[in-house]
């Protein structure tokens, strides 16, 4: 069955606790090779039979309307995975 995953990241301008506690932590673990870390969310929606531009449609629509809040989230991708 298909499966259409949504990413959500925080908007850029708006700060990431939950990155920047996890950035503090690998810098304790002496890990220096990442600049930063952000967290977002990953959604898996699975579709019965064919993904058609109709349910691709569908998807691009609960992603902005229902899986993200507008106001602090950026949907940053929507892809069929098989």
């Amino acid at each position: 069955m298909p499966t259409i995953v949504v990413d959500v990241m925080p908007k850029a301008e708006l700060l990431d606790p939950q990155g920047k506690a996890v950035s503090g932590a690998l810098a304790r673990l002496g890990v220096d090779s990442f600049t930063g870390v952000r967290i977002g969310k990953r959604f898996e929606l699975t579709v019965e039979g064919e993904v058609d531009e109709e349910t691709l449609a569908a998807a691009h629509r609960i992603a902005d309307e229902i899986l993200s809040n507008s106001v602090i989230e950026d949907v940053v991708g929507v892809e069929v995975v098989e």
